[in-house]
């Protein structure tokens, strides 16, 4: 695979999650028991400025893509509790600070509260809005599955997911992805990401990391998307 230039934000993820040591390569056993030559662990990302870098990166993906008219407009950004809610907040920030779009920011507890304003729903409202969902990684989906129910059951719109890195894995019918799935049940080419596992593959090529780049590489011939 020959290296290609890669976005500046892509980078400085990939670079600033390292240091965090939020994406780790190696050798690391995922939830499906498939064993993975590496990790993304997006609750490692809680400081100023990895949260700075992510935001960025969630930021200009999102524009691009509606700038090429790629993705829906849309109202409300949704971050799932509880890693979802820095992602959401700091995103609409970085969205208006850098690209003048004014977009809410809304999340949801793990409990109803039953006092004070109560319910399960804080932030901007859902109803009648066109929502997207951010994401960390998704892996069977289930967690995105229940943020798309938890947004519809408050008379939302679900138009489109953002999620900090595709696998770009089979599920496990060996089949499709994940991201077919959830695209499925929201629209075609609504599920974006800002880093991919190519991207990733990329990086090591391009600081000539060859070990990790050759399990990577078998990984994917493996479990990749063909």
């Amino acid at each position: 695979m020959a290296a290609e230039p890669q976005i500046q934000y892509k980078s400085d993820l990939i670079k600033h999650a390292m240091e965090a040591d939020a994406l780790k390569f190696g050798s690391f056993t995922l939830k499906s028991g498939r064993i993975s030559p590496y990790f993304f662990n997006a609750g490692l990302l809680c400081t100023g400025p990895i949260l700075a870098t992510l935001s960025t990166a969630y930021a200009a993906t999102i524009f691009q893509a509606l700038e090429s008219s790629a993705f829906p407009e849309f109202d409300v950004f949704f971050g799932p509790a509880y890693k979802g809610i820095p992602f959401a907040s700091v995103t609409a920030l970085a969205l208006y600070n850098q690209h003048k779009l004014s977009v809410g920011f809304a999340y949801d507890r793990k409990e109803a509260k039953d006092h004070g304003e109560g319910g399960k729903m804080v932030g901007a409202p859902v109803k009648g809005k066109r929502v997207v969902i951010l994401d960390d990684v998704m892996t069977s989906g289930k967690a995105v599955r229940g943020a798309i129910e938890t947004v519809i059951q408050n008379e939302g719109e679900v138009v489109g997911v953002v999620q900090a890195l595709d696998r770009e894995e089979v599920g496990q019918d060996g089949v499709s992805s994940t991201v077919a799935e959830i695209e499925g049940l929201i629209g075609e080419g609504r599920v974006l990401s800002i880093l991919k596992m190519r991207d990733l593959m990329v990086w090591l090529e391009t600081h000539d990391l060859k070990h990790d780049l050759a399990n990577m590489q078998a990984y994917r011939d493996k479990y990749g998307l063909k």
